[in-house]
């Protein structure tokens, strides 16, 4: 009778484990979906925008005015007016139209050059911001002492206040340099800026010193180690501060506004504020056009923009 109780008492007990085990897997599958429901809530709510834009540039002009003209109503003394009806969101045109991007890309070159001015204000930024946040860092990473350590808490200082602070700054020092009005007042700036010089300090201080010293006892040089060693390993971090500069910097628009009198040097990015309300099928062509090099930027760099923040340095097997 004992044998048998205990036999009984040890299968309860299984089946109980069993049970729990059960409940858990259960709970688990839930909270997964769960969170895929709430990820893909906010997934369509953020993503929502962006296919308006680019579905409603494929409109007509007649309907882009009948879904969104009482938006952009003015009084006669132009002031906005009252909507007194809801606005019909659509995501779906009644028929697709090219007319929007034949005048954008043809019919209008002046959106082209805002464009272009947009790639040689930004590029330069990019390209030279990496080289000299490369060469700083790796200073900042492989020496230490007070002074650079209070050079670094400079940096990081100038990087937590944001950039309408400095704009007053950087206007008087451009003015003092007698480059208002050209493209340097934005270039160098922008090549200053201590962000990128943040991030890729941090990710060499992350490097192990056995990687540096093994170089060393090799026979390599200081240029040689920064080649050779820092710059592959730092490649992730690399790409992930062109990608965050680069938005950055594309859709700026105080600094052209403040540093550059003349519209014609304008960014797109300032232009698309200066579209009126007649050519409200226009700015969505525009902002199509304009969203591109962004979004390819980013689903290209992706996998670097997440190896960049996720890595913790030194060397991958």
């Amino acid at each position: 009778m004992k044998k048998k109780d205990t036999s009984l008492q040890v299968d309860q007990r299984d089946r109980g484990l069993q049970a729990k085990v059960k409940r858990k897997k259960a709970w688990g599958k839930a909270k997964i979906v769960l969170a895929t429901i709430v990820a893909a809530f906010f997934a369509i709510l953020f993503l929502a925008p962006i296919v308006l834009t680019i579905t409603n540039s494929f409109m007509a002009s007649s309907e882009i005015s009948a879904n969104y003209g009482s938006v952009f109503a003015t009084n006669s003394n132009g002031g906005k007016v009252y909507i007194s009806e809801k606005v019909n969101l659509k995501f779906i045109p009644d028929m697709v139209s090219f007319s929007q991007y034949i005048t954008v890309l043809f019919k209008s070159p002046e959106y082209l050059l805002k464009f272009w001015n947009s790639v040689i204000l930004v590029g330069p930024i990019v390209v030279f911001q990496l080289i000299v946040a490369s060469l700083a860092s790796y200073g900042f990473a492989r020496y230490r002492g007070r002074i650079r350590e209070i050079v670094f808490f400079m940096y990081i200082i100038l990087m937590l206040m944001p950039y309408q602070v400095t704009l007053v700054p950087n206007y008087l020092v451009s003015d003092w340099m007698n480059i208002l009005d050209t493209n340097w007042a934005i270039w160098l700036p922008g090549i200053m800026s201590p962000f990128a010089v943040f991030l890729l300090t941090k990710f060499m201080r992350r490097i192990p010193k056995e990687v540096v010293e093994a170089a060393q006892i090799d026979g390599a040089g200081e240029w040689q180690i920064y080649r050779k060693i820092c710059m592959p390993l730092c490649r992730g971090a690399i790409f992930s501060a062109a990608i965050l500069v680069f938005i950055d910097y594309w859709n700026m628009v105080e600094q052209p506004l403040i540093l550059l009198n003349d519209s014609e040097m304008h960014p797109l990015s300032v232009f698309l504020s200066k579209i009126n309300s007649g050519e409200i099928g226009l700015a969505f062509a525009v902002a199509t056009i304009y969203m591109v090099p962004s979004l390819l930027i980013f689903l290209y760099g992706e996998e670097y923009l997440v190896d960049g923040i996720t890595y913790q340095g030194g060397i991958k097997g």
